[in-house]
């Protein structure tokens, strides 16, 4: 324990490279809350915009414009993974990020280090030596995991899927460090579903349309207008809700556009639980966020895009457990939806299978272990984990 504090106080490591890092660690800290109000306390911290030099501080801001060039990054995530090529890319930031990791740990004493980014293991494990924390990685790609996510030295680490727990025996780390836990969502994700008419008429929907909610991840990334276009022009009697995020002038560009069927366009929010209720189906990128959210919501997906490299799985694991499609053409999303609406009882199934894959107590799961490393609950109690 801290000298600064007689509660424990959990320090999580987070870059705003892509959206689900910050939600990822958002969503755990929320649990910790609930499960043991103010007997902790936790901060989070961008390691790259906070305290990394050049160039590497400027990793979020260009992050949206680097995933636009996905075959590039595909190929960077695909000749970087591995062992030895890990601990090489490791080696060679160390120079130039070594000084700002041991000041960042100097800066914000702990008595735990949880890191939801798999550049912010080996270097902080290196940083802050042999007499420190306990340190806690949670992986947040769900199943295609880089080989940054795993070094021997992590305390524990708990994974989203068995197979990325796989993949994890396969970079030689000790299985009984490993816990399959599932992918952190907020709180609000895992609220009862509530009425769905209720909730279209909060929200201003339609009652008597089936409502297609289409995303493209925080940023608002992928083939979104395209899509979304195709869908209002296939003749079918739906409704579509267009989620944008933050990508400001794509939805300035879609709100001035006519369409011939009900559509409703929103930037960033944090309504997208519940729109998820009030939906039959989500046309999304092939984020693990709003998969697992997607998932708990029971709500059957069409995956249009995906970031070649981490989210190649994705699509993999969503279409095995029948969850979903992989639909990567505005035509094909339009058949698969052609075929939902045209045949209930088939998108009845992909409910059904969404249901038995979601894994709504994963943020929980997660606290009550940190907490159980605090002492704050017993070591032997059901933590509700994989082995």
């Amino acid at each position: 324990m801290t000298k600064q504090s007689k509660k424990p106080h959990i320090l999580f490591l987070f870059s705003d490279t892509g959206g689900g890092h910050r939600s990822a660690a958002e969503a755990i800290i929320e649990a910790l809350e609930l499960e043991f109000g103010d007997a902790l306390t936790a901060e989070m911290v961008d390691f790259f915009k906070g305290y990394a030099p050049l160039p590497f501080n400027k990793m979020p801001d260009w992050y949206p414009d680097m995933v636009k060039a996905p075959q590039l990054w595909g190929l960077s995530f695909k000749i970087s993974d591995g062992r030895l090529r890990a601990r090489a890319i490791t080696a060679s930031m160390w120079p130039y990020v070594g000084r700002a990791a041991r000041e960042l740990v100097a800066r914000h004493p702990c008595d735990m280090v949880v890191t939801v980014h798999p550049l912010a293991t080996t270097v902080f494990l290196k940083a802050l030596g042999e007499k420190r924390p306990p340190f806690i990685t949670v992986v947040t790609d769900m199943v295609t995991t880089h080989a940054l996510w795993y070094d021997t030295r992590a305390d524990l680490i708990l994974v989203p899927t068995e197979i990325a727990r796989q993949r994890a025996l396969g970079y030689d780390m000790p299985p009984e460090k490993l816990r399959v836990v599932g992918q952190p969502i907020p709180e609000r994700c895992i609220a009862p579903a509530g009425d769905k008419s209720a909730l279209r008429e909060k929200l201003g929907w339609p009652q008597d349309k089936f409502i297609v909610v289409v995303v493209g991840g925080g940023d608002g990334m992928g083939p979104l207008g395209k899509t979304a276009r195709a869908i209002a022009d296939s003749g079918l009697d739906i409704a579509q809700v267009i989620v944008t995020g933050r990508n400001a002038a794509l939805k300035k560009k879609l709100e001035s556009e006519t369409w011939p069927i009900p559509t409703f366009i929103y930037g960033f929010t944090h309504e997208l639980p519940d729109f998820m209720r009030a939906a039959d189906v989500l046309v999304t990128k092939a984020g693990p966020g709003t998969i697992a959210e997607a998932l708990t919501a029971h709500l059957p997906l069409i995956l249009y895009a995906r970031l070649p490299g981490q989210e190649d799985g994705n699509v993999t694991y969503v279409t095995e457990v029948g969850a979903g499609v992989w639909a990567p053409s505005p035509q094909q999303v339009v058949e698969t939806l052609t075929k939902w609406v045209q045949n209930p009882e088939e998108r009845e199934k992909v409910t059904a299978a969404c249901k038995r894959a979601a894994r709504p107590e994963a943020s929980h799961t997660i606290a009550r272990i940190l907490g159980a490393q605090l002492g704050l609950i017993d070591e032997k109690a059901d933590l509700s984990v994989a082995p």
